[in-house]
């Protein structure tokens, strides 16, 4: 055997395996490649996009609830203010209601006062009636002297 023989002999074949992988295997492997780095490319791009919209959900969240805090303190303003004003208002209705109250026990006095005036006019003019018939000795006639002693329990 030939040195020089066996050297072409495994240069062609070299040749051929070169020839073979570049026609037959390269293009996978370059296609594979290709679609990693592609992939790759989308997740770094989808994670920045996600990071943005991260961001912007911090911040609309943030305002969101700022509104919310806002909102909240003037519902409690409200209510607070509601609160004073039923407060004031059954204060004002339990005053009136007491008013009420004491003018009708008022209005009841001064009605005991005049049902007990007019027992004491009845009785004063019997008495009245009883003494002047003892002074006079003879009976004087109620029926007869009714205007007479109306007119002396009314000044009475």
């Amino acid at each position: 055997m030939n040195i020089n023989l066996t050297l072409i002999a495994q240069a062609v074949a070299f040749a051929i395996l070169i020839w073979f992988t570049v026609k037959y295997v390269w293009p996978p492997l370059l296609n594979a490649i290709e679609t990693r780095q592609k992939e790759i490319a989308d997740g770094l791009a989808a994670a920045s996009e996600g990071r943005s919209a991260l961001e912007v959900a911090a911040k609309t969240s943030e305002i969101t609830l700022n509104e919310a805090k806002q909102k909240a303190s003037e519902i409690i303003g409200q209510a607070e203010k509601r609160a004073t004003q039923i407060v004031d208002e059954a204060k004002d209705n339990a005053k009136e209601e007491g008013e009420r109250i004491l003018a009708g026990a008022k209005a009841e006095i001064d009605q005991e006062l005049n049902r007990a005036k007019e027992g004491l006019r009845a009785q004063v003019s019997s008495l009245a009636v009883a003494g002047a018939e003892k002074i006079l000795r003879k009976e004087i006639d109620a029926k007869a002297h009714s205007d007479m002693l109306s007119k002396l329990a009314a000044e009475l």
